[in-house]
């Protein structure tokens, strides 16, 4: 089985939504699947066939991080040593073309989140920076095409 790098809080932001489908979700979609089936004719019932497809989702939800829970690495950022890009730190770079600065922090997979920065280690830009230390240039191979990063600076989180 393939570990699945993760941090700590990646790791309870899992456990708290897998706690949430479990424990509020679930019950409340058996009761909304109990409801609608007392309306009778289930053919016909859009609630019922609505809540089924909740509920499906919701095991597939479940199913998905249980397996990825249990697969984990929790790794700590901090225990790592070095002056190069690693999993768990913020890299702060330049676009060599626009001198436009952008701060990226190297996650695991289920954590990553673009919109905070947060990318996955498998992403084409954590695979250019992980190894390279502050004041290296960069060629990163994007959809968009490629581009070329100075790193400024590597913070541990």
């Amino acid at each position: 089985m393939e570990k699945v790098p993760m941090t700590a809080e990646g790791h309870a932001r899992l456990t708290d939504e897998l706690k949430n489908l479990k424990s509020v979700e679930r019950p409340a979609v058996i009761k909304a699947i109990a409801e609608a089936r007392e309306h009778g004719d289930l053919s016909e019932n859009a609630e019922y066939h609505a809540a089924r497809e909740r509920q499906s989702f919701i095991e597939g939800r479940v199913a998905e991080l249980e397996d990825v829970i249990s697969r984990c690495e929790v790794i700590d950022p901090k225990k790592l040593k070095g002056e190069t890009v690693t999993f768990g730190v913020t890299v702060e770079v330049a676009d060599e073309e626009t001198d436009e600065e952008t701060a990226y922090t190297i996650v695991g997979p289920y954590e990553a989140d673009i919109s905070r920065g947060f990318i996955s280690t498998s992403s084409p830009i954590a695979r250019a920076l992980i190894g390279k230390r502050v004041g290296d240039s960069v060629e990163v191979t994007t959809p968009k095409g490629s581009k070329s990063f100075e790193i400024l600076s590597i913070a541990i989180q």
